[in-house]
């Protein structure tokens, strides 16, 4: 892997019980971060990305979440 890329995304309850998507992202290096992103945010990613479901995010480019936050 050359770039970071999505390593997969869930749907997880944020600090007040609305729904968010946590998104992991690995590093060539191997290293994970993690973004939450909140509902709209995630709807705006997964038009980006032309996917239904979350885990449909795994292996897409990581700069998508650059234009979704």
């Amino acid at each position: 892997m050359r770039e970071p890329a999505i390593l997969d995304a869930v749907v997880g309850a944020g600090h007040d019980g609305a729904a968010v998507l946590v998104v992991r992202v690995r590093h060539p290096g191997g290293a994970v971060d993690t973004v939450t992103l909140d509902a709209d945010a995630a709807r705006r990613l997964m038009e980006a990305s032309g996917v239904e479901r979350a885990e449909q995010l795994a292996g897409r480019d990581w700069r998508l979440l650059l234009n979704v936050t």
